[in-house]
């Protein structure tokens, strides 16, 4: 067994947690994978109402016993119609430990949660960022490279480098994420000198995500060049199938579209629509390079199984090189 200082503060039993996936980061694929020994993550994005929100850490609360996270996303500026404190205080009043916050700049929030006594993990895709991330009382950051699905780092900065620097150059724990998605990497990661990783396109080809099987068919059938990156022109680049929808946008933005000119491809209500059927063309995909690893889809407890079973046979192998 593999115990890192992720698994010893968090209390789960493996070094992998749930990327927050919008649309996807659900009670049903958030318990899968908690139950398996992972740290499974609610996304609050699915549920912009409080009171449903609030359902659905019930709802997670019945499908687990185990630790899971909540994400929460920044927003840029903090208004007086913001909902992030609401949904901090539900996670507060259900009894939520873990939060994870993405997308902005921590320091309004981070006394908020610590002050409610959870444990605060903060996404980040730069060295600098990850300092304020500390600075503010994170009590762990994940670093995410460029390799990433969904939002990477506009410096374009890969997982391995990152990795490797600011696991260095931190006092608390470090996870990576983008490019793991097996053994191979989650062993690479620790031996980078992260305590974990965090996964989000292996577990899109779950048996639990709630995603069509065509969009988890896409996966396995496509390799690792088979992603672009878009939305670069708005600075809020985003990692994504290579499909029509993304190709439209790429085009769009050559022509110089606006933020509104191209929500007509982007929107999210457009890959929502498109989760639910099957159009894989139609909507923005968000994957990572990580496709190219990924053969079949299977429980998220069978992923986990063989991700470890892999790690662990992967550091018994470098380990025997020891003279």
């Amino acid at each position: 067994m593999i115990q890192t200082k992720m698994t010893q503060l968090l209390g789960i039993q493996h070094p992998i947690m749930q990327g927050g996936m919008q649309h996807l980061g659900t009670p049903e694929l958030a318990a899968a994978v908690s139950n398996a020994g992972g740290l499974g993550t609610v996304n609050v994005t699915i549920y912009p109402e409080l009171e449903d929100f609030r359902a659905a850490v019930r709802q997670m609360k019945s499908l687990t016993d185990k630790p899971f996270a909540v994400n929460v996303s920044i927003p840029p500026d903090v208004n007086p119609g913001d909902k992030t404190g609401g949904y901090l205080e539900i996670c507060a009043e259900e009894g939520v430990k873990i939060i994870e916050l993405a997308g902005g700049n921590p320091a309004p929030f981070a006394p908020v949660i610590k002050g409610y006594g959870m444990t605060l993990i903060v996404k980040m895709a730069a060295l600098k960022h990850a300092r304020k991330a500390q600075s503010v009382g994170a009590d762990m950051v994940t670093i995410v490279g460029y390799e990433v699905a969904g939002h990477p780092g506009m410096g374009e900065l890969s997982s391995f480098v990152l990795a490797n620097k600011v696991s260095h150059e931190l006092d608390i724990p470090v996870l990576l994420g983008g490019g793991v998605a097996d053994g191979c990497g989650l062993a690479g990661a620790l031996s980078l000198g992260c305590a974990g990783v965090v996964m989000g396109t292996r577990f899109v080809a779950s048996t639990e995500a709630v995603i069509s099987e065509a969009h988890k068919q896409w996966i396995v059938d496509h390799q690792e060049g088979d992603t672009t990156t878009c939305q670069r022109t708005i600075r809020n680049m985003v990692r994504v199938a290579n499909t029509a929808s993304a190709q439209a946008c790429l085009e769009m933005e050559k022509k110089g579209a606006t933020l509104q000119e191209l929500m007509a491809v982007i929107s999210g209500k457009n890959s929502k629509a498109a989760y639910q059927s099957g159009e894989v063309e139609k909507g923005l995909f968000p994957v990572g390079q990580t496709i190219g690893l990924i053969q079949d889809v299977k429980p998220c407890r069978d992923i986990i199984d063989e991700i470890m079973a892999q790690a662990e046979a992967q550091i018994a192998r470098v380990n025997a090189m020891l003279k």
